[in-house]
């Protein structure tokens, strides 16, 4: 790997075609490339909608945006604009397409390879190796997923590895994820925060990662019991403002009034101020949940099918590789809390346990509303010292 050390690269296209969360976890590694290339012009390429986690990152020069399902002429368009304009691509996701973007537009690549998550001698694995055979052939370097050992932020900052002299160094100071910078919260919102307030966010993308709804009812009446006003956070989507309706629904009158519904009325930017404000933040697996994280703001991860030890938000300042215990029941790093649910499969990395995006989950239907109570008593009590 050394011989790439006095490697330097005049413009690096850094590529993330994935959801929003995809594209926070870069930022350690761009930080990181910075510290390399201290000089260096850094573009961003990513889907439209998806790029406003990294608004206004200071090592970004430039961010480029396309469909997720670009027709011929925007591909032409691309290629057009952007052929071999770069020196290093670093393809951060396993896509074909992600490696293809790295080919056009570049004359060198590092990128992560997908496989079998258990890794075994099987179908899959043969048909991941052979998928990954012509992204080894064009790349200088890669990095294969560990979808249960390998957190994903160690992960993308070991794409530099063959670039650094001591690859180890990577890991020898605090690493911290950088959210976007904040807006203003609009006043429709900002208005009713009379008292400090706990952001919950109950929706995430996909069914299996859903926490029951008379869980959440049990646990908003607990803390606003408390004197807390409750932010209900979630996107414009359909399903996600039904969501947060349906858990407002089962509320008594005197706990829905100190509920603020703010689905589908912020930006990213402006969840980081929400998010900046709060006394304390409960989460679903999704992606505002790593937002607050990258705030500072104390976080609750309600963790089913998905091993934190790949995907638990990053807790910020950590030094290593690895925060996270691949099990435990209640484990915290710094401001970052995550619980997960009994049962000897926990976590399957499955989707539910019909393993399909709309199925239920039993880890997260036992993961007791008594369980996130005691998990916030402790965060909230340590806040009011």
């Amino acid at each position: 790997m050394s011989h790439l050390s006095t490697f330097t690269p005049k413009r690096v296209l850094f590529i993330a075609t994935r959801q929003i969360g995809d594209v926070l976890v870069t930022t350690p590694l761009i930080d990181q490339a910075r510290q390399l290339w201290p000089n260096a012009e850094f573009h961003f390429l990513g889907y439209q909608g998806k790029l406003d986690m990294i608004k206004g990152n200071p090592h970004i020069d430039q961010i480029i945006e396309t469909s997720d399902r670009p027709r011929l002429q925007e591909y032409l368009s691309l290629l057009k604009r952007l052929f071999l304009r770069y020196d290093l691509a670093v393809v951060t996701q396993p896509s074909d397409r992600a490696y293809f973007y790295g080919l056009l537009f570049a004359f060198h690549r590092v990128g992560v390879l997908g496989g079998h998550p258990q890794g075994e001698k099987s179908k899959a694995a043969e048909k991941s190796k052979r998928q990954n055979a012509w992204k080894k052939w064009i790349s200088l370097y890669n990095i294969d997923v560990d979808y249960f050992s390998q957190h994903v932020i160690t992960e993308k900052l070991r794409l530099l590895e063959a670039f650094c002299k001591k690859p180890s160094d990577l890991f020898l100071n605090p690493i911290n994820v950088t959210p976007p910078t904040g807006q203003a919260i609009p006043p429709v919102i900002a208005g009713q925060l009379t008292q400090p307030y706990i952001v919950i966010h109950p929706g995430p993308l996909t069914a299996y990662k859903r926490w029951p709804l008379a869980h959440w009812q049990h646990l908003i009446t607990y803390l606003a019991k408390m004197g807390y006003q409750i932010v209900l956070s979630a996107s414009s989507a359909n399903q996600d403002v039904q969501l947060n309706r349906d858990i407002v629904s089962l509320l008594e009158p005197e706990i829905a009034a100190k509920v603020i519904d703010a689905a589908g009325q912020l930006t990213i930017p402006q969840a980081g101020s929400l998010l900046r404000g709060a006394t304390l933040y409960i989460g679903v697996d999704t992606s505002i949940t790593h937002l607050a994280a990258a705030c500072n703001t104390p976080t609750i991860a309600l963790f089913g099918a998905t091993p934190p030890t790949n995907f638990g938000p990053w807790p910020n300042g950590f030094v290593g590789q690895q925060p996270y215990q691949l099990r435990a029941r209640n484990q915290t790093v710094g401001d970052i809390t995550i619980l997960q649910g009994p049962g000897e499969c926990v976590p399957c990395r499955k989707a539910g346990c019909l393993d399909r995006a709309d199925s239920y989950s039993e880890c997260l239907d036992f993961l007791e509303p008594a369980q996130v109570i005691a998990a916030a008593v402790n965060v909230l009590s340590s806040a009011k010292i």
